[in-house]
């Protein structure tokens, strides 16, 4: 990580990009809705970005080529993601119309008790992802099947989207095959085996709330009564073709992430086996589409496609957006990107982050601070990649100077960076996953239990002391 040279901003005016970004958001929450903020909030982060790059040129001269400099350390975390995104559209289109997701929903809606829902979906999501190391490939498959299956039981989109993110991001967070748990013990020095362990004492408290929280609302809540669920599997074996074969195309990619293959290589198959199975499988589905076998695929690949069952709810849970659909997400990524790197170009991230660490001296004081920073980071950058490396160069000499454990700082890192990412909603991971899901990010964010429970069990911790070594000189 580079550093950038020059005047640091006053705490004072580097706030007030935050400030306004929040005031606005609010205010649009306020006047038009949440959804409303989402749809509009790469324009608003677009607006931010030229906001701070003004205010740093006119009150601190900073140079453009710090500012550059800033966008570059940005976007080179962030850029990445975009081959992703795009082909995470991909498999989501294809993998619903091939009928990987209908037969999913189809076998969910007769094995799965209403009762026991959204218990299962967070477990098995969790399951998965510690397999694949990935959240966002497991909310992209099997998470979309179990919104699928959750809205046709009666259960509010809410919850549904809600359980699917906790089970997902808990193995996106344990999993030595997980990128983000990677870069966390290796920026901050930590085994990588070693901060698995230590962020068990954090971790498993937290995923034991949500499903325990996940069990007590699916006994609790009246859900969709089984003429809605039986009318919902007619229309599916009457618009799609439901065979085992559907399944093949999830088992070859379940392999391959058991064979660590590429994310990317993984995505890419997957949705080649989905197209492929669209015409081998779904013929009826070809023939409702009336369109020729390219003509078609590229479709399918790259813009909208509906297709009419003669159920309503039915009719909503398969339609497609393709590559088309995913383009907002796209823009909303590369307009944080901008965001995140006039922050940090113009010095403004480093006077705020700073001012939290100037005066830290005890566990309490320092655990606390690296949460509030991880939040704070995971607002201002638009990307978790980037949040977890400052987040351990900032704080690594400071948990040296008090004596505090380099596992310590990556365990707090993790609560903190990683699960949060996305309950923000202009971050990439929140406005990733509110695409995906069909769901506002400040729609599920209630509902994320196990992400918000990770931070305050840091915290917990931190002020009972419970593990946590401190080498007094």
């Amino acid at each position: 990580m580079k550093k950038i040279s020059g005047r640091l901003p006053s705490f004072f005016i580097a706030i007030i990009p935050i400030v306004a970004l929040l005031i606005t958001i609010i205010s649009v929450i306020i006047a038009d809705g949440a959804e409303t903020a989402q749809a509009i909030s790469h324009f608003i982060l677009l607006g931010a970005a030229i906001f701070t790059s003004a205010l740093g040129i006119t009150i601190y001269r900073c140079p453009l080529k710090n500012l550059l400099a800033g966008i570059t350390e940005s976007a080179r975390q962030i850029l990445p993601a975009v081959p992703i995104l795009v082909l995470i559209a991909t498999v989501s289109s294809t993998w619903m119309l091939s009928g990987v997701v209908p037969t999913l929903i189809d076998y969910g809606l007769a094995i799965l008790d209403p009762q026991w829902f959204l218990f299962i979906t967070c477990a098995v999501c969790s399951a998965i992802s510690v397999l694949s190391g990935s959240s966002w490939t497991t909310i992209a498959t099997i998470g979309v099947a179990f919104m699928g299956i959750g809205k046709v039981m009666g259960y509010d989109v809410g919850w549904i989207a809600g359980a699917v993110i906790s089970g997902s991001y808990f193995g996106d967070k344990i999993s030595p095959l997980s990128d983000t748990t990677v870069l966390a013990s290796s920026s901050c020095g930590v085994n990588l085996f070693k901060h698995i362990k230590y962020m068990m004492l954090t971790t498993t408290p937290a995923m034991l709330i949500a499903l325990a929280i996940y069990a007590c609302v699916g006994l609790l809540c009246p859900t969709a009564e089984m003429v809605q669920s039986s009318s919902m599997i007619t229309s599916l074996n009457t618009s799609f073709n439901i065979t085992p074969l559907t399944l093949l195309i999830p088992a070859v990619t379940i392999l391959m992430i058991i064979l660590r293959i590429k994310t990317i290589v993984t995505l890419a198959v997957s949705s080649t086996l989905g197209l492929a199975g669209i015409f081998l499988l779904q013929p009826q589905v070809v023939e409702a589409l009336g369109e020729d076998e390219w003509r078609l695929g590229i479709q399918v690949l790259l813009t909208d496609t509906q297709l009419s069952t003669g159920d309503n709810l039915l009719d909503s849970l398969v339609s497609t957006g393709g590559v088309e659909g995913m383009l907002p997400t796209i823009y909303l990524v590369l307009c944080a990107m901008l965001f995140g790197g006039t922050m940090i170009g113009t010095g403004m991230l480093a006077s705020i982050t700073s001012t939290f660490t100037r005066r830290l001296r005890s566990t309490r004081s320092t655990v606390s601070a690296t949460v509030g920073s991880g939040l704070l980071l995971n607002s201002c950058t638009g990307d978790q990649y980037l949040s977890i490396i400052l987040g351990g160069n900032l704080y690594r000499n400071i948990y040296l100077r008090n004596g505090l454990e380099p596992r310590l700082l990556s365990r707090s890192l993790e609560d903190s960076i990683s699960v949060t990412s996305v309950l923000i909603p202009w971050n990439s991971c929140g406005v990733t996953q509110a695409t995906v899901l069909g769901v506002a990010t400040l729609t599920y964010l209630p509902y994320c239990i196990f992400n918000i429970a990770s931070p305050l069990m840091s915290l917990l911790i931190a002020y009972t002391g419970w593990r946590i070594i401190v080498n007094k000189k």
